[in-house]
């Protein structure tokens, strides 16, 4: 019999941090850990609109603080419409 019996009545071999890690990086998790909802509601389109408006006006006024400052930062807005320039 083997001193390691546990492991062999069905029962997986649990993850034990190492003591020592010495330098050695965490280990990244991989795929989605974020579910989306099943049901889409009218509610959850209204907040996702207020919180992009939202992020959208601390990002303006991070970006003229910047400025201010001395800085570079500006604001890049993507292109509304990149299959009108395709066909052109």
């Amino acid at each position: 019999m083997t001193q390691k019996s546990n492991l062999f009545k069905g029962q997986p071999k649990r993850k034990v941090i190492a003591p020592n890690r010495h330098g050695k990086p965490c280990q990244t998790r991989k795929g989605k850990r974020v579910v989306k909802p099943s049901k889409v509601t009218k509610e959850m389109d209204a907040d996702r609109e207020v919180s992009k408006f939202i992020n959208h006006c601390n990002e303006v006024k991070a970006a003229t603080v910047a400025n201010k400052e001395g800085g570079q930062l500006s604001i890049v807005k993507t292109p509304s419409e990149p299959s009108n320039a395709a066909k052109k």
